[in-house]
C-alpha cells in the first residue's frame, strides 16, 4: 500500500504533463487534427435519421451544428498502459545533456502526459509495470486517488537508474498475463523497445495476438534511440558495448559489424511490423530523441475509431 500522504504534495509530473498537453492541444487546434475533440468528449456529431432526443440545442446555439450528447458509459473508454521497466530500456546510460531521456524516462514522460489527456477526456486508466514478470498493476479506473498513485509510481520509476541482477525481459508472458487480467474491453497501449532474443519472436506475437483475441485494440510505441540503435551511428573509432541485460561486454570498431548490424536489426523489426500489420495492431515508431506529439495524436485517432 502507497501512504497517502506521500502522493497529495506530488506534483512535479503531473505539472510537467500538463504542460505538454496543453501545448499540444493549443498546436491540435492550428493542425489539420484540430477535428479531433479534446474539451468536448461527451458529444459526437449528429447523424441524419437519429432521433433528435439527445441533441444539445445549446451547444447547437453556439456552433450551428448538430450535436448528440453522450452518456458516462458511451464516452468513457478504458486504457491501460504497459511499461517495458527491463534493464535494455535504460540505454543510454550516459546522457550527453541533462534534458535527453533514455528509453525508460522518455516512456514514463509520454505515458504521463497520455494519462493527462485521458483525464480531458474523462476516460480510465490503468498502469502495468514489468521486466521479467509483472512489477505493478492497477486496473484502469477513473478516480483521481488512482490517478495520483499512478503518477506516483511512474516518479519511482524516473529514480532507477540500475538493477542489481541481470535478467531478460519476459514481454510474451506478462502479455499474456496482462490479457487475462483485463476483464473489459480496452485500448492496450504498450511502451517497449521489445528487444529480445530472436527465439522469443513468436511466443511475442502469440502473445500480442492474445490481446486481440480478448478484444482489446493494442497500440506498440516501439521506443529506441533511433540514432544508435536503428541507424547505427557511432564515431568511426573503438567502443565498449555492454548488453545491459546479460552484461556481456565487446570492445569493437562499429563500422566493423555496421552493415551485418542494420541487416540482422531491420530484420527484427520487420517481423514485428509485419505481425502486428496481420493482427491489426497499431505499431508506432517512437524515438526518445523526438518529442511526445506521436503518442498523443495516436491516442486521440484510437480512441475516435473505438467510440464510431
Amino acid at each position: 500500500m502507497i501512504d497517502r500522504h506521500k502522493i497529495e504534495p506530488f506534483s512535479k509530473l503531473e505539472m510537467l504533463a500538463k504542460q505538454v498537453v496543453e501545448g499540444f492541444i493549443t498546436g491540435l487546434h492550428k493542425s489539420p487534427f484540430h477535428g479531433f475533440s479534446v474539451e468536448f468528449a461527451e458529444h459526437r456529431i449528429y447523424n441524419a435519421g437519429e432521433s433528435t432526443k439527445h441533441i444539445d440545442w445549446k451547444l447547437f446555439a453556439k456552433t450551428d451544428k448538430l450535436f448528440i450528447k453522450r452518456y458516462e458509459e458511451e464516452t468513457n473508454l478504458r486504457c491501460q498502459i504497459i511499461i517495458d521497466a527491463s534493464q535494455s530500456m535504460l540505454f543510454p546510460l550516459e546522457k550527453s545533456s541533462a534534458t535527453q531521456n533514455n528509453k525508460l524516462s522518455f516512456s514514463v514522460y509520454a505515458a504521463a502526459a497520455l494519462i493527462e489527456l485521458l483525464k480531458h477526456q474523462r476516460d480510465a486508466v490503468g498502469l502495468t509495470l514489468f521486466d521479467t514478470d509483472i512489477l505493478k498493476h492497477y486496473p484502469a479506473k477513473s478516480n483521481p486517488t488512482q490517478q495520483k498513485i499512478i503518477y506516483h509510481e511512474l516518479e519511482e520509476l524516473l529514480n532507477k537508474t540500475t538493477y542489481e541482477e541481470t535478467s531478460s525481459t519476459q514481454s510474451a508472458k506478462v502479455l499474456d498475463q496482462v490479457a487475462e487480467i483485463i476483464h473489459k474491453r480496452s485500448l492496450v497501449v504498450i511502451f517497449s523497445d521489445m528487444f529480445e532474443e530472436q527465439s522469443n519472436l513468436e511466443s511475442i506475437f502469440s502473445a500480442l495476438q492474445h490481446l486481440k483475441y480478448k478484444k482489446h485494440d493494442v497500440v506498440l510505441f516501439h521506443v529506441t534511440d533511433k540514432k544508435h540503435e536503428l541507424n547505427f551511428e557511432f564515431e568511426n573509432r573503438p567502443h565498449h558495448f555492454i548488453d545491459l541485460e546479460t552484461k556481456e561486454e565487446i570492445k569493437l570498431n562499429p563500422n566493423q559489424i555496421k552493415d551485418v548490424y542494420l541487416k540482422k536489426i531491420n530484420e527484427y523489426t520487420d517481423a514485428i511490423k509485419l505481425k502486428c500489420g496481420q493482427y491489426k495492431i497499431d505499431f508506432v515508431e517512437a524515438d526518445i530523441n523526438q518529442g511526445f506529439d506521436v503518442v498523443l495524436q495516436t491516442y486521440l485517432v484510437k480512441r475516435s475509431s473505438m467510440l464510431k
